[in-house]
């Protein structure tokens, strides 16, 4: 008896924990309890996946060569910087190619002290070729895989901190081959904004106005999706060092757009990437505008760049659009800076989040883009409770008609298999997929197989005339090894679906362990606790 009573609280137990786990995971129980038991209870449940509640998917390829390139231009300003900081004279630094640079010197009298200088403090680049005050470096080839491997690996780490600052819940980030990433994010409501937030490359540049008659030359404002003619237009008279970007501008009275054409040097006079926050602010016309500020080193080359350029015109260039071209009035220290621009809030907070998240290392290909919709999720879920229900009603029905008062016992038993699954998977914030829900029709087939193992066992038993107790301790003992064999090599397959399947191949694997586990608890210790129950009177006979 005291075993008895013992196994029954354990039950009892293991049910009550359940239900209170799954509360969350249902939104119309959840919201009609009182403020202090949904505290206590948590505000974490059983969440859908894609499949179930729409949202996009997307596989996205990042362009390795353009992040070598990226680097490159960096490593360049850094090498103009190191020679003007030496007070050695050059013509140009510039990048040909996608891992060469070529410095111009002005005296050929130079040439062995840049060399030992980027010897000494480059040594990614190797030497090429000089021939009179020309040197070339070309970047070596185990650095140029270094910085694709690196691409990649940011690429993944920044994508996961911009959609972590959106707030999608239950988000799956992870590589696909050499340079893919897939993404799916599920209950998006905005597919359109988020997919713009991911790709956004968030290359944050500070470029000063190209000086010269061309500049005048430009029409003030053009229509929009004719910046490509207006270039074709001026094709051969913009200087090599210069080029058109456009800025994109809102009437605020029609809502009408139109593009401003600016002439920019090419290279950067400073580069975000080190920037150190980035905040939403209200502009001088109350308008949201986004308030920068940099780092230690970032404020010093701000202030250096902005001394040195008091009165002229710097364009703040966000992956090659302008957001705006204000005059430099006077020297900036404190390493602060203000985007304005004609933003709405959405657009403001977005730009933030992407420039706090940091900028991705190379621009990304969309290879695949797949938006469902929550009518197909809708849909998902009213097919998969069909199912569930007739498939489970009609087992219900056969136990019963078949197995008696034994079989109501082991259709309780396979109610607490739900409750404890459904408890399971809502206390480890799970992500129901349509998978996830064939691996639970799965389980309770499981659960009525073990079930009518043990019976027939029983029946076996009770055949050759042994009393109903015995019977029953006999069919349970004699089924026990059956069963948890055919439950081992069932749970070996999930933990192999779960270490190496990906997405909704993981949803079926959790689901169909968290089962097997939950079954073997059932069918072993719920259903015996009921027959030890009824075994108290001596039965003589068994409904079975």
């Amino acid at each position: 008896m005291k075993k008895l009573r013992g196994r029954f609280l354990l039950l009892l137990m293991v049910t009550v924990v359940s239900c209170i786990l799954a509360v969350p995971s249902f939104p119309w129980l959840y919201e009609s309890l009182p403020d202090g038991v949904r505290n206590i209870l948590g505000h974490q449940g059983l969440s859908l996946g894609l499949d179930l509640q729409g949202g996009i998917h997307l596989v996205l390829e990042v362009e390795e060569e353009r992040a070598v390139e990226i680097a490159v231009d960096r490593l360049r300003k850094a090498v103009e910087d190191l020679l003007a900081e030496k007070s050695i004279a050059v013509d140009d630094v510039s990048r040909e190619g996608s891992n060469r640079i070529t410095i111009d010197l002005q005296n050929e009298s130079d040439m062995d002290e840049v060399q030992t200088l980027l010897d000494d403090d480059f040594p990614s680049f190797e030497s090429e070729r000089s021939t009179g005050t020309r040197l070339e470096y070309e970047l070596r080839s185990e650095e140029a895989e270094r910085i694709k491997t690196s691409a990649i690996n940011q690429a993944l780490e920044t994508i996961r901190n911009r959609i972590d600052e959106f707030g999608v819940a239950e988000p799956l980030i992870q590589r696909l081959g050499l340079n893919q990433i897939a993404i799916q994010l599920p209950g998006v409501q905005d597919p359109q904004r988020a997919k713009d937030l991911i790709q956004k490359t968030a290359l944050l540049e500070f470029k000063m106005l190209h000086e010269s008659k061309v500049a005048l030359d430009l029409p003030p404002q053009v229509e929009r999706g004719q910046e490509e003619q207006v270039r074709k237009d001026f094709e051969g008279k913009v200087p090599e060092e210069a080029e058109i970007l456009f800025e994109t501008v809102k009437e605020k009275l029609d809502g009408s757009t139109y593009s401003i054409p600016y002439l920019v040097k090419k290279n950067a006079a400073l580069i975000g990437d080190l920037l150190q926050d980035a905040r939403v602010t209200i502009g001088d016309f109350n308008e949201p505008a986004v308030s920068v500020t940099f780092d230690s080193k970032g404020a010093r080359e701000f202030d250096l760049v902005t001394a040195a350029n008091v009165g002229k015109r710097m364009a703040i260039v966000l992956d090659g659009k302008v957001y705006s071209a204000p005059t430099i009035n006077e020297r900036i220290s404190g390493g602060r800076a203000v985007i304005s621009g004609t933003f709405t809030t959405n657009e403001a907070n977005d730009l933030a989040v992407v420039l706090r998240a940091g900028a991705l290392p190379a621009p990304l290909k969309t290879l695949q883009d797949l938006t469902v919709g929550p009518s197909l999720g809708k849909d998902s879920i009213e097919k998969g409770l069909r199912t569930t229900l007739i498939a489970g009603s009609l087992v219900l029905i056969f136990m019963i008609v078949y197995y008696r008062l034994s079989g109501l016992i082991a259709n309780m038993a396979l109610a607490l298999n739900l409750i404890g699954l459904l408890g399971a998977l809502s206390g480890l914030n799970a992500t129901l997929t349509l998978p996830g829900i064939a691996g639970i029709i799965l389980t309770m087939g499981m659960g009525v197989d073990s079930n009518v193992l043990i019976f027939e066992r029983i029946r076996e038993e009770l055949r050759q005339g042994r009393p109903v107790r015995l019977a029953v301790d006999a069919g349970f003992e004699k089924a026990f090894l059956t069963i948890v064999d055919a439950h081992v090599t069932t749970l070996i397959t999930g933990l192999a679906l779960f270490l190496f399947g990906t997405g909704p191949i993981k949803g079926f694997a959790v689901t169909l362990c968290l089962g097997i586990g939950i079954n073997l608890f059932t069918a072993f210790v719920g259903t015996k606790v009921v027959f030890d129950f009824l075994n108290r009177r001596k039965l003589e006979t068994l409904s079975i």
